[in-house]
């Protein structure tokens, strides 16, 4: 019976080819601790996985589904820009919509792109018109 040889492809049976045990061990030999490495060594693998974005180009707030917010105006603010006007349009303040927290006691007619239910209940209680652009 012939005695079995012990095989061994290019490598020590308890370093595995890396000589000291010290150098296949620690964050060193793995490329640094946690994302250490991130934008530098490890870049195509954060990419693949998704960790970072591509750093290219520009991208719009349509694009990502950022929906700027709706520039708006309370009853009791417009109350004191109106003064005695009767009539006041607060698209040329660069504002959007009429919000509903105030009173309102005079009659007053507002030109605006959107009104919330309180504030269309509260103008036309004051005997106001509203105006939607």
């Amino acid at each position: 019976m012939k005695k079995r040889k012990k095989i061994v492809k290019l490598r020590g049976s308890k370093t595995h080819g890396y000589g000291s045990k010290k150098k296949h061990r620690g964050a060193g030999s793995k490329g640094g601790r946690g994302r250490a490495g991130a934008f530098k060594h490890k870049k195509v693998l954060m990419r693949k996985l998704g960790l970072i974005e591509n750093e290219k180009g520009f991208v719009s707030l349509k694009e990502k589904g950022i929906k700027p917010k709706t520039q708006a105006i309370n009853l009791k603010e417009l109350v004191e820009i109106a003064n005695d006007k009767k009539e006041i349009d607060i698209t040329e303040f660069g504002l959007e919509k009429v919000l509903g927290t105030g009173k309102i006691e005079k009659p007053i007619t507002i030109k605006a792109k959107a009104f919330s239910a309180k504030a269309k209940e509260k103008i036309e209680k004051a005997g106001g018109k509203i105006i939607e652009i």
